[in-house]
């Protein structure tokens, strides 16, 4: 079965290819069938995979998935949430979004800087779908004080894993994708997508 993924984040497709692959899901980004990224106007994660969904099934005629995921940290009252990817404003790369994220911690100690990873999956089998089907997987951890690690994107290099003792950037690929939070949302999407096809 083919499904576009809503997305030109080349992490993100890859690791869904991945988790998706057993299922016989043969996902396609949108880029693929020239299908321009739509505005997140969402205030939430639900509505920005709901908005990104529903524009790509509507443009390429063909079931859809999309996620919308993103770093809630407490000190900062839930921030960057929907705006991780352009935290440090447009244009942003991981790597000034980590910067600023450092910047606005300053010298809080570990045990104050508890933060999770958000994702919300949606698929839709068509733009007008009533009832997507939408899972939702979180991941804590704490931000550390230095970026470790070579693997993954975001802010992965910050995302410290007190019970494993390591940086999500330092994890194998297998691994995460089995505990993070875009490998519980998709694990339940997994369940329910074995149930209707």
């Amino acid at each position: 079965m083919d499904v576009v993924l809503a997305s030109s984040n080349a992490g993100k497709i890859k690791e869904l290819q991945d988790m998706l692959a057993d299922l016989g899901v043969v996902i396609i980004p949108q880029q693929e069938l020239s299908i321009p990224d739509i505005e997140e106007t969402g205030l939430c994660f639900v509505e920005n995979a709901i908005l990104k969904a529903r524009n790509a099934a509507l443009l390429s005629g063909k079931p859809a998935i999309a996620d919308d995921s993103g770093l809630e940290v407490d000190l900062l009252d839930g921030q960057p949430g929907i705006y991780s990817a352009r935290f440090a404003g447009e244009g942003a790369t991981d790597s000034t979004n980590n910067q600023k994220l450092l910047e606005q911690l300053g010298n809080a100690p570990l045990e104050k800087r508890t933060a999770r990873y958000q994702c919300v999956i949606v698929y839709m089998r068509h733009a007008n779908d009533p009832t997507p089907i939408i899972c939702q997987g979180s991941w804590e951890g704490h931000i550390a004080l230095n970026p470790r690690g070579e693997g993954g994107f975001g802010y992965d290099p910050l995302f410290y894993l007190q019970d494993l003792d390591c940086h999500a950037a330092e994890m194998e690929k297998v691994h995460k994708n089995r505990i993070s939070h875009r490998g519980k949302a998709t694990a339940h999407l997994l369940e329910q997508l074995r149930q209707r096809i």
